[in-house]
């Protein structure tokens, strides 16, 4: 291995930085941090590949630098700021793609996702390189992977079918199972697909077992209580703000401009599908909880509280 100056996980960092949490387990410090293990000291695979060219070129670095081959991506879910490294990387390292067989669909059919979350063909704002990335070819199942020194976990929730990857040093990346207190309290509506899918899994993180847990938006850590605590408060705290603006039928419009205000947020068109999305997802929720209920007047949907 050439000279990278190396730090582990407590140390200070900068960002694509190189950090060693093991002996052949890595992350790359960046906005959606990266995985990166050694099957063996030439081949490795990467766990998500950044968001966008700029990422995978400095990525990439790393792998020239250290002489390794770059032998396959998994990726934990296909959001843009895990995949966007995808279509450069494969193209200089012929490697593979592997994920669910759902999330490689909206890989390899990035108009998917922007399609779902508007509800229709998305207009030209929301088709930029935050919600659509450039397509990549996924070529494997993670089901039928067999990766050696590497095993998935089911982390539905965020998204359709996301995946944990948990390595046989005992590091677990999380992709987006877990966003950090910083997030939540500056963001507060973080995207979610299902809502009590979400809740599972973060009652499934409560026992899983590892040394170090690594989300892609947290620093890594020893501990993931304290985040388990947050997101799930956070989640009961919408739940609790739309029961209390729905004593009265609303429309969703109004709802999602009562999220908006109470939490301060701007409107934008990429906000309006991300926020849109997930509040639709929250009165599903809560209608199935039979929370909500839900009436038609005057060809109009309203929601109100049970």
């Amino acid at each position: 291995m050439n000279n990278l100056g190396l730090i582990f996980f407590y140390g200070g960092r900068t960002m694509y930085e190189l950090i060693s949490l093991t002996n052949k387990t890595y992350y790359i410090n960046s906005p959606s941090k990266v995985g990166l293990f050694k099957i063996n000291d030439k081949e490795i695979y990467l766990i998500d590949s950044g968001n966008d060219k700029d990422a995978a070129r400095k990525i990439d670095k790393h792998i020239k630098e250290n002489d390794w081959t770059l032998k396959g991506i998994i990726n934990t879910h296909s959001n843009a700021d895990h995949v966007g490294g995808n279509k450069m990387l494969q193209a200089r390292h012929d490697c593979e793609i592997i994920s669910t067989s759902i999330e490689n669909s909206f890989t390899k059919h990035p108009v998917l996702e922007p399609s779902f979350l508007y509800g229709g063909y998305p207009f030209k704002a929301i088709r930029n390189k935050f919600i659509m990335v450039e397509a990549s070819n996924p070529t494997s199942d993670i089901e039928t992977a067999g990766i050696i020194g590497l095993s998935y976990i089911k982390l539905p929730g965020h998204f359709f079918d996301m995946i944990g990857i948990i390595t046989d040093d005992k590091v677990a990346f999380l992709g987006d199972s877990l966003f950090s207190e910083e997030i939540i309290n500056k963001y507060h509506i973080f995207f979610i697909y299902d809502i009590k899918a979400y809740i599972e899994t973060l009652n499934m993180l409560d026992g899983l077992e590892a040394d170090i847990y690594v989300p892609s938006h947290c620093e890594p850590t020893k501990n993931i209580k304290s985040l388990i605590k947050a997101n799930r408060n956070k989640i009961d705290e919408i739940v609790n703000y739309i029961l209390l603006f729905c004593e009265n039928p609303r429309l969703f419009e109004d709802i999602l401009q009562y999220i908006f205000s109470v939490y301060s947020l701007k409107m934008d068109a990429n906000q309006y599908i991300l926020v849109g999305s997930t509040s639709r997802s929250y009165l599903s929720y809560m209608s199935d909880e039979n929370l909500l209920t839900y009436e038609f007047s005057d060809s109009k949907m309203y929601w109100k509280k049970i």
